[in-house]
């Protein structure tokens, strides 16, 4: 017995010492050299120094939100003691300092942008930048902005293939079963994944991230991009925005990870999901006002479609009394794909590394182009 408790505690010791061990791996890495952590998640290094732009100057102050504990502590560790980093806890503080200083990490807003009249540069800790890109004052100003592309993808993923799979073998149908006390094997009618085909729609860092883990399971994966249409080997087929409504025919599983912009808002509407097979699933992690929500209901209840799983909705929050909550075959997570235990630790070493490059004018990470909005 002795030996079992001490062969456990050994193993949680372990367990705490390697996770110390990583964390501070990953620190150093962030505030080193930075090499490691582009590697790790595919990021994008800008093709010429920030300190090209004609609005470029070492900053002096950078305000800062959307902190978890010890967060200031560990950036001011990190970053030169001429940089003045001002620490906010909500967007009305960060309003009352925003006119002072030179960037901005973490909150975006278009009153923000528009009384920091300095801003140079704004960093936001999250992949979509709906809200912040379009702002008139960003738009009309145009101050550099990054996002973090990439970033969450893989754990995005997995949410996307957890929905994928508790909807192909009728998990929400068992579920309601095990509610009623109900040992009903004819509850659901389970299909596998592979050998079918999914279509993902918004082929970026978190579309290529679902594409290699469709492609594990034994799906044929196609995708849709707006830039190019080539992808990587485990894509069998990459069309443009023009080739969408052909490529729907004949998807069993269709991902939207589109980025929320003029040409996608309300993109899936009753047009495209009656191209869909009665069967597809649809699965939406990207942005909510990409869907027309009611010609999504609609599809689900006349049974255009055969189910979806949604993680993003418009409106958001959904409505306790909203009738998507009771679509048939449909699972809603209330915008938490993104969530995981490894926390936002990735999101800030991003983050610190676009401040030390941006303070010594280097090429930054995830650059936001303002005319796509991704």
């Amino acid at each position: 017995m002795k030996r079992k408790q001490f062969t456990a505690r050994t193993a949680r010791g372990l367990v705490a010492v390697l996770a110390l061990t990583a964390l501070a791996s990953a620190s150093a890495v962030a505030g080193d050299d930075d090499t490691a952590l582009i590697e790790r998640y595919g990021l994008t290094e800008a093709d010429t120094p920030v300190s090209d732009r004609d609005d470029w100057q070492r900053p002096r102050t950078i305000v800062v939100g959307r902190l978890d504990d010890g967060r200031i502590e560990w950036l001011r560790e990190r970053v030169p003691d001429d940089v003045t980093l001002v620490p906010v806890a909500s967007e009305d503080e960060a309003l009352e300092h925003v006119g002072d200083t030179d960037a901005l990490v973490g909150l975006c807003s278009e009153s923000l942008l528009e009384r920091g009249s300095g801003l140079t540069w704004v960093q936001v800790l999250s992949a979509g930048v709906d809200g912040c890109y379009d702002a008139p004052t960003m738009q009309a100003r145009q101050p550099l902005l990054t996002n973090m592309q990439r970033v969450t993808g893989p754990v995005i993923a997995e949410h996307v293939l957890a929905l994928t799979l508790s909807l192909a073998r009728g998990l929400p149908a068992y579920q309601r079963a095990q509610a009623d006390g109900e040992w009903d094997q004819a509850a659901a009618e389970p299909i596998t994944l592979e050998g079918r085909r999914m279509l993902v729609v918004g082929l970026g860092g978190i579309g290529i991230e679902v594409a290699r883990r469709a492609h594990a399971l034994g799906m044929t994966v196609h995708g849709v991009r707006a830039s190019r249409a080539e992808g990587p080997d485990y894509v069998a087929r990459v069309v443009l925005p023009d080739g969408l409504e052909d490529e729907l025919a004949n998807a069993d599983v269709i991902v939207n990870a589109l980025p929320l912009t003029d040409d996608t808002r309300g993109q899936f509407d009753r047009a495209l999901f009656e191209l869909m097979p009665s069967h597809a699933l649809y699965i939406n992690v990207g942005r909510g006002g990409t869907v027309v929500t009611d010609d999504l209901v609609a599809a689900l209840e006349e049974g255009l479609i055969g189910g979806a799983g949604i993680d993003v909705t418009d409106p958001r929050p959904l409505p306790a009394d909203h009738p998507l909550w009771k679509a048939p075959n449909t699972i809603v997570t209330p915008h938490v794909a993104a969530r995981s235990d490894l926390g936002i630790e990735a999101r800030w070493e991003v983050a610190l590394a676009n401040m030390l490059r941006y303070i010594d004018g280097e090429p930054m990470l995830s650059v936001v182009d303002l005319d796509r909005g991704y």
